[in-house]
């Protein structure tokens, strides 16, 4: 009350000294005046747009400034840089007062163990004839030979077994080299023998059906001939050399099934050789199993003087993941991941001029609006408006060597992941891709209604409340070639049933070049994603109900 009556006075404009106060006071009489209580103060309304007004271009700029420095090297997994751009993130989390997750063996880490290997002796011989790696032939997978073995060869046609259709059938293969045709049988309609139509089956597509089969049999080795020409194997070994040639990062090779079977892939010539046949002789076997719509017994006799060796170098490389967690109130067991990685591709010492690969865009960006999401958050929970259900919020390292970090995390998750509602993941949205070069009021949305009809109408719902985006779903499209929905961290979850949303602007003429630099990224379109990527969280964490899975496109 007092303050009410001191605003009065003040109000009047009359300013009086204490004895002229108490000397009118004699002479008044006094007289009693109701004055109205006062209005009690209202706190205003904590809303979600306050929280989201905390993220701003000028923060997220300080924090990719400082991750694609030319000091973290390129953040390559395992490598100093990286280490130090987790120590920079855990650092955030621990200065904003986010938690770190208690089942972490230390704070805000989730260290893991990779392998490095690299192929240092491949060699194939065919009686007398020496052939070349990444020349003749060339490794796929990550399992060395036996050195100096000769090989027990034995033809097993496409090598497919399925009800209806078996090429091991009454073959020896125990312990033996399998020699099998790249691809599966058409019939004479041109279909396939395994689909029974013109799409072809698992069989057709790709090694690892046939390795698996090989495995199971206890096969040895298996070398598959390839149906391509010799111009086409040379252009497939150009694009594959790159990768075979540099170290490779992966989880340790005991960890990995069917580890226990090398296969080699050889040219059709070689394969030729290894059958002591010729092509017009094995078109013709093609020919038959064609016409017989079934396996058919074949007069090869492969080549009994015939060695391969492989061998592989391996090195464990230390990594971890860098966690941090806003726990929820009323729903705190039922946990939102935010995910980003913060890995990048390091530096290529053979190149002249710019050596570092900074990843500003891949995926410093997503990165940074890790960090301003956590802190938003973060402030909504210290002035009591923190989120219903918890928040965990990961970046994930070796994404660029085939989503390992995210992988580690579903396989060792430190919240069960049947508690786990959804999965945001943000993985490059500072820059323009050539289809909107003119506009930047976009993002490309990759999964959001693969499994959750209500993800996807959220994500839309926000949108067009708070940021009014341009919402692009063609990389969507299961029939996309780019097949970015199997390309980032995200996918891991879905693999898990667990509905996600990718946030991504396309790639441009940096992506993964050294010019990916902070000075081409447009921090206020990051600004906006980043914001939009927060409504939809705020909506997922507060809502009363979970979101349900409710359909099945992944």
């Amino acid at each position: 009350m007092k303050k009410n009556i001191l605003a009065l006075l003040l109000a009047t404009g009359v300013a009086l000294s204490p004895a002229e106060a108490q000397k009118t006071k004699s002479k008044v009489k006094t007289k009693t005046v109701a004055v109205p209580a006062p209005e009690p103060l209202v706190a205003p309304k904590l809303t979600a747009e306050m929280f989201a007004q905390s993220i701003t271009a000028a923060d997220l700029s300080v924090h990719l400034h400082i991750l694609a420095s030319d000091e973290m090297e390129g953040r390559e997994t395992g490598k100093k840089g990286q280490k130090m751009a987790a120590e920079y993130i855990a650092g955030h989390f621990r200065e904003i007062g986010v938690s770190s997750p208690a089942a972490l063996p230390q704070p805000y880490y989730q260290p893991f163990e990779l392998e490095e290997s690299r192929w240092e002796k491949a060699a194939l011989r065919v009686d007398k004839t020496d052939l070349g790696f990444l020349k003749d032939f060339y490794l796929p997978g990550d399992e060395p030979a036996e050195q100096n073995q000769q090989l027990d060869l034995v033809f097993a046609g496409y090598g497919i077994e399925t009800d209806k259709h078996s090429d091991y059938q009454n073959l020896d293969v125990k312990g033996k080299t399998v020699l099998v045709l790249n691809g599966e049988p058409k019939d004479a309609q041109g279909n396939f023998l395994v689909s029974g139509s013109k799409k072809p089956s698992a069989w057709n597509a790709d090694y690892r059906s046939k390795l698996r089969l090989a495995r199971e049999k206890g096969v040895k080795n298996l070398i598959i001939i390839s149906d391509q020409s010799a111009t086409q194997f040379q252009k497939q070994l150009a694009y594959l050399s790159h990768r075979l040639e540099k170290p490779r990062l992966d989880f340790p090779a005991e960890k990995h099934p069917g580890s226990q079977t090398p296969v080699v892939i050889v040219s059709q010539p070689v394969g030729l050789a290894l059958l002591q046949t010729n092509d017009k002789k094995l078109q013709a076997y093609k020919n038959q199993v064609s016409k017989a719509g079934k396996p058919v017994i074949s007069k090869f006799k492969p080549v009994k003087n015939a060695m391969l060796s492989a061998e592989k170098t391996r090195t464990p490389v230390p990594t971890e993941n860098v966690l941090g967690f806003v726990e929820g109130t009323d729903k705190k067991d039922e946990i939102l991941v935010i995910t980003a990685h913060y890995d990048h591709v390091g530096m290529d010492p053979s190149l002249k001029g710019d050596q570092i690969f900074n990843g500003a865009d891949d995926d410093g960006s997503g990165t940074s609006a890790i960090l301003e999401l956590a802190q938003a958050f973060q402030e909504a929970k210290k002035a009591g408006a923190g989120p219903r259900r918890s928040i965990l919020f990961m970046t994930v390292t070796a994404e660029e060597k085939g989503l390992l970090g995210s992988e580690y995390y579903v396989n060792n998750p430190v919240f069960p992941l049947p508690n786990t509602v959804a999965n945001l993941n943000i993985d490059m949205i500072g820059r323009l891709d050539k289809k909107y070069a003119d506009n930047k009021n976009y993002i490309y949305v990759i999964g959001s209604d693969k499994l959750s009809s209500e993800l996807h109408a959220i994500n839309e719902e926000a949108n067009a409340k708070h940021t009014n985006l341009k919402l692009d779903y063609t990389y969507n499209d299961e029939k996309d070639p780019n097949q970015f929905y199997y390309r980032s961290d995200h996918y891991n979850f879905a693999k898990n049933n667990i509905p996600v949303i990718f946030y991504f602007n396309g790639v441009h003429e940096d992506y993964h070049q050294p010019g990916d630099e902070v000075e081409k990224i447009l921090f206020d379109k990051m600004e906006t994603i980043t914001r939009l990527v927060f409504h939809t969280a705020w909506e997922i964490a507060n809502r009363d109900e979970r979101i349900k899975v409710d359909s099945n496109k992944k």
